[in-house]
């Protein structure tokens, strides 16, 4: 099995994914760890800045690990914003019902009533060096592109954040 996790910045991917290897014991692949190393390795002239190009080249790269893990019968946890909305059509029938996908999204109202909440628990998994970035328009306006761009296969937050994740890890 793959568990697939992507979605808007701030809404939990690291978090879900880390709570899925600890309850499941899956192998867990970050794609922002690949990005970093790929980056800092000097294997790409990409900067963190770039992410429509980094999507195409890391996507191809990441498919296909999910591929070959699926074809040797393992599990993965794959985290990470670089999946692109058209992932499934990478994908034979075989291939697709051994991935779990999640997509994470926050609405607007949910957004409104919680951004301090989102702001103050952005480095729980991860460090976040700079947050000065983050303001509350620019991050309804990353989770409205998800929603738009993966539509009926996110999983919308708009209430209970904790009980909400806690109801993906089934």
């Amino acid at each position: 099995m793959i568990i697939l996790i992507t979605g808007a910045t701030h809404t939990g991917k690291t978090l879900l994914a880390q709570r899925m290897l600890e309850r499941f014991h899956y192998p867990y692949l970050s794609v922002d760890h690949l990005k970093m190393g790929l980056i800092r390795s000097g294997n790409t002239s990409l900067t963190v800045e770039d992410d429509e190009e980094l999507t195409e080249y890391l996507w191809p790269i990441v498919r296909e690990m999910i591929k070959t893990a699926i074809e040797n019968k393992q599990n993965l946890i794959v985290e990470g914003c670089y999946i692109p909305f058209n992932w499934r059509d990478d994908f034979e029938e075989e291939y697709l019902k051994e991935i779990r996908f999640i997509c994470l999204a926050m609405t607007d109202e949910y957004i409104d009533r919680h951004f301090s909440d989102i702001k103050e628990h952005g480095s729980d998994v991860e460090s976040r060096l700079d947050e000065s970035y983050l303001n509350i328009e620019s991050l309804k306006e990353d989770n409205r592109r998800y929603i738009e761009g993966f539509g009926s296969q996110v999983s919308l937050i708009d209430d209970d954040y904790l009980s909400y994740i806690e109801s993906l890890m089934k």
